[in-house]
């Protein structure tokens, strides 16, 4: 999903290759079509996509993926919604 971006290069999504097992849940569940499965193994492909849901690594059966939720994207968009674009903030620094 190209055209959702926030701020580029600050996810805390990682992935530990070693450790996927290549169910492709991760594929499933990312609503922002982060990962593809490649060689038998999960691989990120758009990091920058990623909004910090952390449905990927809550639904990893292998605990390949961690993700920080509430600090990225997704706590921003819903921040601004609550409090309005002037009060939002991003992992306890104020955006924009």
């Amino acid at each position: 999903m190209k055209e959702f971006r926030y701020l580029e290069n600050v996810s805390t999504l990682t992935l530990n290759q070693d450790a996927c097992i290549g169910c492709g849940i991760c594929t499933t569940v990312c609503p922002h079509g982060v990962f593809t499965i490649q060689d038998h193994k999960a691989a990120i492909i758009d990091l920058n996509g990623c909004m910090e849901c952390g449905a990927c690594a809550g639904n990893c059966p292998s605990d390949a993926l961690l993700v920080t939720p509430g600090v990225g994207c997704a706590a921003y968009i819903i921040q601004v919604w609550i409090k309005g674009k002037d009060k939002a903030a991003c992992g306890g620094i104020e955006c924009c």
